[in-house]
């Protein structure tokens, strides 16, 4: 009898430890967040969350998606999205950047629910809470997964930090008056109309 309860007790272990939450969060867990007004991402299996934007932050977005939304979507080159816009980059890495480009030969990766891939281009609209994580984190993760061209957008101090993925690694443009997409020709961004 003895034996028996202690191969039952053998059998029960894996299922119990199946219970535990893996040690990465991913798609599933990321649907269970609350829709609480703030922005949530899974940065290699870790939970962000930060703040709604401020209504400066939303004009600068605003500004570069139609200026990105005439010169790409109309001319049936690709689609401009805003956040909040799912972007599932790996199983551990769900982001919402302020601005997602995906060109027409990607299309494929634009689901009902989300884009699953990465885009071609990746924008991020510094916040206060929001600064570190988009010059750090976020661009490591945009450059280890293979985003094209990144931009981290600095809407007090009027700059745009645009890289261009060379040779697996983030190079960064000069500094312009008016920012040129390297994923597609003939477009490009001035500034001046953007603060």
């Amino acid at each position: 009898m003895a034996t028996d309860a202690r191969s039952a007790d053998s059998q029960i272990a894996p299922l119990a430890s199946a219970v535990h939450p893996p040690a990465k969060l991913g798609y599933r867990e990321y649907c269970c967040f609350p829709d609480d007004g703030r922005r949530h991402e899974i940065i290699d299996g870790d939970h962000y969350v930060n703040p709604a934007p401020s209504t400066y932050h939303q004009t600068v977005s605003r500004r570069l998606q139609h200026q990105l939304y005439t010169q790409i979507e109309l001319t049936g080159r690709g689609v401009v999205y805003n956040a909040p816009c799912d972007v599932q980059l790996t199983d551990h890495d769900i982001v919402q950047p302020d601005l997602v480009v995906v060109l027409t030969s990607r299309m494929q990766m634009i689901t009902p629910t989300k884009i699953k891939g990465v885009p071609d281009l990746l924008v991020e609209i510094l916040s206060p809470s929001t600064a570190s994580n988009d010059a750090t984190l976020k661009k490591q993760l945009y450059e280890r997964v293979g985003v094209a061209e990144y931009w981290i957008v600095d809407p007090d101090n009027h700059t745009v930090e645009q890289f261009v993925l060379i040779d697996g690694r983030y190079e960064r443009r000069p500094d312009a008056a008016s920012i040129p997409l390297t994923i597609l020709e003939g477009v490009a961004v001035r500034l001046a109309d953007v603060w």
